[in-house]
């Protein structure tokens, strides 16, 4: 089963359009957010376009949280980080910073998804594959970039989005 990851993506429509475009043509089943969207309108114009459901949590960044609640409802969900849910039968937490792995217990999450950095990356730590999809907007880094997990084989890819 693939869901999507994104995070950071910061008001970008274009690579947000892309992003909606890759995990719709991917089918994914789900996309988590790791935060920093910005804007409610980033909402109404472009993710609400995802087939699949939506889980996000708010980033630093996220300032106008009752607008992104209230968009975000219509297509899935928001939460304050950091988030823990089920999901094709793995444990998955949500973050947008990454979270102290001293006080994870030995295989307490499957997955790990944060953001936060700008900085993609994929790594497996105590037992669980963590991964932060760098940037979907692009602006800090010039490159945008989204990840795709498949929660089966327990393998995750950064995708780097065309500009």
């Amino acid at each position: 089963m693939l869901i999507g990851i994104m995070a950071d993506s910061h008001d970008n429509l274009p690579m947000i359009e892309k992003a909606v475009n890759f995990f719709n043509q991917k089918e994914v089943k789900l996309v988590l957010h790791a935060g920093d969207f910005i804007a409610p309108f980033v909402v109404i114009r472009k993710l609400k376009n995802l087939f699949p459901p939506l889980i996000g949590v708010f980033g630093n960044n996220d300032g106008e949280k009752e607008g992104l609640r209230k968009e975000i409802a219509k297509i899935g969900e928001i939460h304050s980080p950091p988030f823990k849910l089920k999901y094709g039968g793995r444990k998955i937490v949500l973050s947008h910073a990454s979270l102290d792995m001293k006080k994870i217990e030995e295989s307490e999450y499957d997955l790990i998804v944060y953001g936060h950095t700008h900085q993609p990356e994929v790594r497996r730590e105590k037992g669980a594959l963590l991964v932060n999809p760098g940037e979907c907007g692009g602006w800090l880094n010039g490159y945008s970039t989204i990840a795709l997990v498949d929660l089966d084989k327990m393998e995750a890819q950064i995708v780097t989005l065309s500009s």
